[in-house]
């Protein structure tokens, strides 16, 4: 049964009203779409589209995610969906050499190997498979980190990575508003050109980038709501989820924050999650994930006696309940394997 079909408010707001009294609830716009089991969502930009897309593969979604690594910054997010769009692939005129490995300014260090035909290989069959991937897509997420971009001076480009070189190599400036909007506008368009159903949501990652102080962060993540604000009127196919807003909001307190006090903590994260699957995923999408959600569990529980008949007993029982998903969804066969 379809929420949007069931719900007469025009947005939603967390079931429980938040963790406690002591807290905003955020109410979202509900989107004209939802997500289901038979959709590829793929997510790109900052650690917190990590997140998400991991929280998709965890629970059986079709999801793809990071194909260039991890990417903060407006202007290399656009980069990676014009090299998405096109037919051009990486070669040895991309990379440069620095101690014993070959990298990619356009990638993250994951990439980088001992020869250039190792990190080419890595480099180009990632990006094959994520075009295969987004050609079927139905949903992009991109996560913008920062308003903060790094201009090789050597060439002029933004780099997606410095990979520890010298500070000195590079030009540090703040995108404008004005930057942004033009930039993403050109690939929105080339976008909806190949994909022409896609559905693109935006969010700007709750992750504080603290060490220009707590005042430039503020600044930063607010040229990329403004610019984002602007997309969002531009496009009819794009929407925004408040995840920043959520942490800041909702979850106002330290505990939802992990170790280095940055980084949104594992709980708030979970908590995220359910709030984006409440709002995207019909009635039945959810009770499907809750499902997969507890066979997962049983899938990855590792007994302290595994030779007891008891424990051979509860092997089989979740292969019955395995088989008896597959038996009534079977397109999630192929997710097992």
């Amino acid at each position: 049964m379809s929420i949007r079909k069931n719900m007469n408010q025009s947005s939603i707001s967390p079931a429980n009203g938040g963790y406690g009294a002591f807290s905003t609830p955020v109410g979202i716009p509900l989107p004209a779409f939802e997500i289901t089991y038979h959709d590829r969502i793929f997510t790109l930009g900052s650690c917190f589209a990590e997140n998400i897309g991991k929280k998709l593969q965890d629970d059986y979604f079709l999801s793809f995610i990071n194909p260039f690594g991890v990417l903060y910054n407006p202007f290399s997010v656009s980069n990676s969906i014009r090299y998405l769009v096109s037919d051009k692939l990486f070669g040895d005129d991309d990379l440069f050499h620095l101690g014993s490995l070959w990298n990619s300014f356009a990638h993250s260090s994951i990439f980088s190997a001992t020869s250039s035909e190792e990190t080419l290989q890595k480099i180009n069959s990632r990006l094959i498979a994520a075009r295969d991937f987004l050609s079927q897509t139905k949903v992009m997420m991109i996560t913008l980190g920062t308003a903060w971009i790094y201009e090789d001076s050597e060439t002029g480009k933004v780099v997606a990575n410095c990979h520890k070189l010298p500070s000195a190599r590079f030009n540090r400036r703040r995108l404008n508003v004005e930057e942004i909007v033009g930039e993403l506008s050109e690939v929105m368009l080339q976008l909806r050109e190949q994909i022409p159903d896609l559905q693109v949501i935006f969010t700007v990652s709750p992750v504080r980038h603290w060490k220009d102080g707590a005042h430039v962060n503020t600044v930063s993540k607010s040229t990329l709501h403004l610019a984002i604000d602007e997309l969002v009127k531009k496009f009819s196919f794009t929407g925004y989820f408040p995840a920043f807003e959520i942490v800041m909001d909702e979850l106002r307190d330290y505990r939802f924050y992990d170790t280095d006090m940055l980084h949104p903590s594992a709980q708030a994260v979970d908590y995220i999650w359910q709030r984006f699957s409440d709002l995207y995923f019909s009635e039945n999408t959810r009770k499907l994930k809750k499902e997969l959600e507890q066979l997962r569990a049983d899938l990855n529980h590792r007994p302290l006696h595994a030779d007891t008949i008891e424990y051979q007993q509860f092997i089989l029982s979740v292969e019955k309940k395995k088989n008896g998903l597959i038996e009534n969804y079977p397109f999630l066969k192929d997710r097992f394997e």
